[in-house]
């Protein structure tokens, strides 16, 4: 017995001669534990709509820091149930969970069980590795004792649910309570709280996504610790216990879709600051608003699977193939083929659930032959599908239909005319399966969405709305250019000519005005001059342009002649809500006409003090963007149009909605839009370009391989409605208000009883005169313009 005692005393002297030199040795290496408060939580780039909504965030973690006082106090009872009951007693060390560690160096040689308390939970996961030695269990516990003397319990605790990995990219509980629950922290229930303060001891192991059986039972012993120590009644145990688990999973917390205007800002910031961006928590608040964003999304897939189904049905993605291998696109699931009956079929979802598509849902689905050609409607199901085919579904009222993922692409721009804020962006149908943004980098022919500032040119030029053209055949040299409908309608006004698009006119114009000034002229809206043609082609819209281009044309229109300048962020903040910028972009002054000069930029995305623009040089000559800079003054966007051409053409456009090509939009039920239908040779670009005084929307729909879209798919009938699916959004609840007309002008024609407006080719002219008996162009047109202020 005393030699058992002395063996004891020997061991307990060495260890604490052990701990003494260890401490000796380690003390003077320990970091200063003050920092903690100053201290910057690695937190994602966030990306946010105008109104405040999350579009995206960039960055390994995903974590939301809470001060205490944001903490639920049941939350707080939570993690002490699961972690360290004795908190708010203790000095930051658990003799008991120490003496666990002890026994475990003596029987292991290493440390098997925690033994650490909330306090030295928080020293290693801000200081240390998560290697279990001694000489690291040892500096846990000096940096518990300094964190206990530096910092409140408060602040321990607050600094504990900020850092914890909680599974899923979640570090922190705000950022597990959006992960797992799509709530805010202060939304969850008792049941729901237990289950991520079950997380911290296994991430992997008790994850209710990966493991759910085993994050109940994790959570269920959870509930029964509080309801032992108080913290919670038994009718709040027996109700939390009754609870599933109520998973809400969002492995994307984004409220709002929109990848391509998440892309635009990650790549403007990096290119400024760096790839540590992305880490440093910043909030990035755009021009974007969060449901005409969505309005956006909708309505260009919505427009190209119309599009896809009057094509027909290509067959099955796969047969046999592992349903785990296709993802989501657009909202279209993938789903494996179950079972096919005659007006029926059904199918499993990759979250194993099964769907049935009623004959509804796949009626549609003649056998796909080319552009052109489609075969006869089939007569059963079995026609469409096999078992084992894997195929697309979509929601569709309170079923399911078949739908496959679209071959054709497309997009829709919009902005704010006044300002340039781009409202809206949408760069295709699917971001994951395709990150070209077809708003920003897809050069197309322009069609005849060229055609207004032909026109424009050509009324600063002297001409007038009822000045006659010939519309009638033409050739020059080898080249003999026809209308769309191989007609001619000879002597029409140049209003007419517009709103039904014919191209003999444009010719006739352009010949009238000179292919030289027109470049010049189309130069002022934005467009590039190398991609203009030097010939009388530019009439018809042989230039390559950017939907970003032809937004920022429009606007001109729309606003009464100024040239604005897109852009898409409209303020930075840091990690602390402290303002690092705001756009400052060249707004209308219609009382000063204070010119400003035009933008010079070489970066196709650039931060400035006026905003961040969007300008349309050749990417592979982007610059760097020169450092934010803040001005004192808002800057004047310059004029580049006549105020009454910009008048006499809005009203043009706006016979094109109710006479002409753009008849399809009457659907919206206004009297206040106008625009521009486009379709080139082949119809491998379609096109609509549309505005109201409030906002300019530009849909394009063609092949990223250009290529016919079909016979029939005009401008009007394959983009118009992309377009006004989202202008039924964005001009919900907003009062009807046309342009006013400048000084001196009479106003447009009002519309009809209908709703529709008078022919006005039959009308006095916009500019309130009744045109010359021969409706010709003055004799000096071509020399000098009545108005022609350039």
């Amino acid at each position: 017995m005393p030699a058992l005692l002395a063996a004891t005393f020997a061991g307990l002297l060495s260890l604490i001669l052990l701990g003494s030199g260890v401490y000796l040795y380690l003390n003077p290496q320990l970091p200063n534990v003050t920092q903690l408060r100053e201290i910057a939580l690695e937190t994602p780039l966030q990306i946010y709509s105008s109104d405040g909504k999350l579009i995206s965030e960039f960055g390994e973690k995903h974590s939301r820091p809470l001060k205490y006082a944001e903490i639920p106090p049941m939350f707080v009872n939570a993690f002490l149930a699961a972690e360290d009951d004795n908190f708010f007693k203790h000095g930051g060390i658990s003799l008991k969970g120490l003496g666990r560690a002890f026994v475990d160096i003596l029987q292991t040689g290493s440390i098997q069980s925690g033994g650490s308390t909330i306090t030295m939970q928080v020293a290693k996961n801000y200081f240390l590795t998560s290697k279990r030695t001694f000489s690291r269990k040892f500096t846990e516990i000096l940096l518990a004792r300094d964190i206990e003397q530096a910092l409140s319990k408060q602040e321990i605790l607050a600094l504990y649910v900020n850092k914890i990995f909680l599974g899923q990219r979640a570090y922190g509980i705000g950022a597990a309570a959006e992960v797992y629950y799509g709530k805010n922290v202060n939304q969850l229930s008792i049941a729901e709280m237990a289950m991520i303060a079950g997380l911290p001891k296994a991430p992997s192991k008790y994850n209710p996504v990966v493991n759910p059986k085993r994050a109940l039972q994790r959570r269920d012993w959870i509930l029964g610790r509080m309801l032992h120590l108080g913290f919670i009644t038994e009718a709040q145990y027996q109700e939390a216990l009754a609870q599933p688990t109520n998973l809400n999973f969002r492995p994307a917390t984004t409220e709002v879709y929109g990848p391509w205007i998440a892309e635009m800002v990650r790549a403007a910031l990096v290119a400024r600051f760096g790839e540590n961006i992305q880490g440093a928590g910043y909030r990035i608040y755009t021009t974007v608003q969060a449901d005409m964003q969505n309005a956006a999304v909708k309505s260009v897939i919505d427009g190209l699977i119309a599009y896809d189904h009057r094509h027909g049905w290509r067959g099955p993605e796969a047969n046999g193939q592992p349903l785990s291998d296709f993802y989501e696109a657009g909202g279209l699931q993938p789903a494996k083929v179950t079972a096919v009956s005659k007006r029926n079929f059904t199918a499993l979802l990759k979250d194993s659930t099964s769907v049935r598509v009623d004959w509804e849902g796949m009626s549609w689905a003649r056998p796909y032959k080319g552009v052109n050609s489609v075969g006869a409607y089939p007569a059963n199901a079995g026609q469409i599908v096999h078992v084992d085919d894997i195929i697309r579904v979509r929601k569709s009222g309170n079923g399911w239909a078949l739908a496959q993922i679209p071959a054709v692409q497309g997009q829709l721009i919009a902005v704010d005319p006044e300002s340039g804020a781009i409202k809206a962006l949408a760069g295709g149908f699917d971001y994951s399966r395709s990150q070209f943004n077809r708003s920003l980098q897809g050069w197309r022919q322009a069609g005849s969405t060229l055609k207004p500032f032909i026109y424009t040119l050509a009324l600063e030029r002297g001409y007038t709305p009822n000045s006659i053209i010939n519309d009638a055949p033409l050739t020059i040299g080898n080249w003999s250019p026809s209308n769309s409908d191989g007609e001619f309608m000879g002597p029409i006004t140049l209003r007419r000519a517009l709103y039904l698009s014919r191209n003999l006119v444009s010719v006739r114009l352009l010949q009238a005005v000179g292919v030289d000034r027109a470049r010049s002229y189309l130069d002022r809206f934005g467009f590039i001059d190398t991609q203009l043609p030097k010939n009388l082609t530019l009439a018809l819209g042989t230039a390559q342009v950017l939907p970003v281009q032809m937004a920022t044309a429009y606007s001109v229109i729309a606003n009464g002649g100024y040239r604005i300048n897109p852009y898409f962020i409209e303020r930075i903040e840091d990690s602390h809500g402290k303002v690092l910028f705001t756009a400052n972009p060249e707004r209308i002054c219609r009382d000063c006409e204070k010119p400003a000069p035009l933008p010079q930029s070489t970066s196709p995305i650039e931060i400035t003090g006026e905003g961040t623009h969007i300008t349309t040089t050749n990417p592979a000559d982007a610059a760097v963007p020169a450092a934010p800079e803040t001005r004192p003054f808002t800057p004047v966007a310059k004029r580049v149009m006549g105020a009454k051409s910009a008048y006499q053409m809005a009203n043009i456009l706006r016979d094109v909605i109710v006479h002409g090509t753009g008849r399809g939009a009457l659907s919206l039920g206004r009297s206040d839009i106008a625009g521009k239908t486009g379709t080139t040779n082949d119809a491998k670009d379609a096109w609509f370009a549309g505005f109201n005084p409030h906002m300019v929307a530009i849909a394009w729909v063609g092949f990223d391989n250009p290529s016919p879209l079909g016979r029939l798919e005009y401008g009007g009938y394959a983009a118009l409605p992309i377009w006004t699916g989202f202008m039924k959004q964005a001009l919900s609840g907003i009062e009807e208000r046309w342009l006013e007309p400048p000084e001196g002008m009479a106003p447009a024609p009002q519309p009809a009883n209908n709703g529709g407006l008078p022919d006005s080719s039959t009308a006095p002219s916009a500019d309130g005169t009744t045109p010359a008996s021969d409706g010709a162009a003055p004799a000096d047109a071509a020399q000098a313009a009545p108005e022609d202020i350039f």
